[in-house]
């Protein structure tokens, strides 16, 4: 051997005791790791006395929300061109994003402290104060985004985004709740045929950018977009014109997947008989596809059965089974008859318009079972007066997506509007009778997140009552349905000092409040309507158990 050869000989059994020490102390952590363990993970043998130690309830504090607030309405191409007199936007869109936040029922402190930025951060200089508050920003020339701190419990904060037009083609309310960014939306709404204007918006409040890919259905079935897919960037915006990738599509409907980060996301809808404004609304998600789905707040004026513009009811079974869908409207003294839309045969990948033309006026709460996954939105119609350059009265429409029942939550009132709160209360899939009753409570706030008026709220099971909310303030005691036989919701509501409403529903019942906001703004051609769902709550995340592993330490 020589001097190499020993030297390397005696170096060798070095490195292996050094890589032995630090394989042992890698185990050693890793054991110090695995030394607070969930409760239950595994027996313990040994140390009895260790065993009996009762386990650490650890409090897991809850999470900020961000709300993605939609930004304003994108304008045709030839706004400002030519004629003046055919101008398609003759008066400019009022915008405005309103925020507000609820003190926690019962106490506590809910909102830390809040911001409102544009998409990449950039305040606005609005700011929601701890506890209860209240900010807007108008005009609001970009999509925005709302941050919530919480407190000691998760953040009651809801927020609205609008855009009031009043005269061309876009005429009307387009107002939407402001939303959490999600990875998985499905909207439900709009068409891309000559008479209408479709545009998806995607909107990335993230840090990370977000790949999204698109699934959209037709009258005819599935459209194939050959793997369309859009890259969002962080703090940017995009917009997909639905027509140029699917067009001549009468009814449409969407299943929106984003990869790498989560995105706000609506579709902005638009129509026009000729001349004449039909409507402009924005498209919000609804519930994933489910075998029962809820669509609350279907405010209904007077129609006959043959009016183009009466309400409508859309359904999708997106799987590749057909099934029958039973709709049930749930009206202010229960069940509501509509020959011809209790049952509709569904074909698997068609969107389908079921008509709610010849529906006594009022408001409704539509549920609709199903053998296979389904999913299901409703549009709902105001008539207008004729325009300068048409005989055609203008009409005004609002589309209101399905939730979850059962769900609390905050829907703000869009400056300047009048609202009207519509509470139904449906029974769970495996109560087919309408015994029992769904209960809350409902806080009435202020611009400043003040608590106006805290009232118990019963609704009677399998049907619906609505209120202006000002009327509300009057009022002491439970609030519950008027069952006269008048419809619900005809006393005149006005824009007075309520701006939002906070609603705590029941818990561990069989009979579930699913509520909605209608906005109204009068106009001397006609009203003007959107229909707004409660921004969520965000669960709190529950304390979680922990405990040493009496194993710790002797081996």
């Amino acid at each position: 051997m020589d001097a190499d050869e020993a030297r390397e000989g005696a170096r060798t059994p070095g490195v292996w005791r050094g890589r032995l020490a630090r394989g042992a102390s890698g185990i050693a952590v890793l054991g110090a790791v695995a030394g607070v363990v969930a409760l239950g993970q595994w027996p313990v043998q040994g140390n009895a006395a260790a065993q009996a130690v009762p386990p650490a309830e650890v409090a897991v504090p809850p999470s900020a929300t961000t709300l993605v607030c939609a930004g304003p309405l994108i304008l045709p191409d030839d706004t400002g061109r030519g004629d003046a007199e055919f101008d398609p936007t003759p008066v400019d869109p009022v915008t405005s994003v309103t925020a507000v936040t609820s003190v926690p029922a019962g106490g506590g402190d809910g909102v830390a402290a809040g911001t409102v930025t544009t998409l990449d951060g950039v305040p606005t200089g609005a700011t929601l104060e701890a506890g209860g508050s209240g900010t807007s920003v108008s005009p609001a020339g970009a999509p925005l985004a709302v941050y919530a701190q919480p407190g000691t419990e998760p953040a009651r904060v809801g927020a609205v985004s609008s855009g009031l037009v009043t005269a061309g083609d876009l005429r009307g309310l387009a107002a939407a709740s402001c939303a959490q960014p999600v990875a998985d939306a499905w909207l439900v709404g709009g068409a891309t045929d000559l008479t209408s204007t479709a545009q998806l918006v995607l909107d990335n409040a993230g840090s990370t950018p977000a790949e999204v890919t698109l699934d959209l259905w037709g009258p005819s079935g599935r459209v194939d977009l050959s793997g369309e897919r859009y890259l969002v960037a962080p703090g940017a915006e995009r917009v997909v014109v639905l027509g140029g990738i699917a067009a001549e599509q009468r009814r449409v409907a969407l299943h929106v997947s984003a990869t790498g980060g989560r995105v706000g996301v609506h579709v902005q809808d638009s129509v026009l008989d000729g001349f004449t404004p039909a409507g402009t609304d924005l498209v919000v998600p609804g519930a994933a596809p489910s075998r029962r789905q809820v669509v609350p707040g279907v405010s209904v004026v007077a129609s006959t059965v043959d009016d183009p513009h009466a309400p409508a009811l859309r359904l999708l079974v997106p799987g590749d089974v057909g099934t029958t869908a039973h709709v049930t409207l749930l009206g202010p003294t229960g069940p509501a008859q509509l020959p011809g839309a209790e049952s509709v045969d569904l074909a698997p990948g068609e969107v389908t318009d079921v008509p709610l033309g010849g529906l006594a006026a009022g408001s409704y709460t539509v549920l609709v079972s199903a053998s296979e996954p389904v999913v299901a939105s409703s549009v709902v119609s105001r008539p207008g007066s004729p325009g300068d350059l048409d005989d055609t009265p203008s009409t005004e429409r609002a589309w209101a997506a399905s939730v979850t029942p059962g769900q609390g939550g905050v829907a703000v009132l869009p400056s300047g509007a009048r609202g009207t709160l519509v509470v139904g209360a449906v029974p769970d899939e495996d109560d087919d009778g309408t015994d029992g009753e769904a209960t809350g409570t409902l806080r009435l706030l202020g611009a400043d997140g003040e608590v106006l008026a805290e009232r118990p709220v019963s609704v009677p099971a399998g049907t619906t009552g609505a209120w202006s909310l000002d009327s509300l303030l009057q009022g002491s005691g439970p609030v519950v349905p008027v069952t006269t036989g008048e419809p619900a919701g005809v006393e005149p509501p006005t824009a007075g000092g309520v701006r939002a409403v906070d609603l705590v529903t029941g818990s561990g019942v069989t009979v579930r409040l699913s509520w909605a906001l209608v906005a109204e703004v009068d106009r001397p051609d006609g009203v003007l309507v959107s229909v707004l769902d409660p921004v969520p709550v965000r669960a709190g995340a529950p304390s979680v158990a922990v405990r040493e592993d009496p194993r710790l330490g002797t081996r």
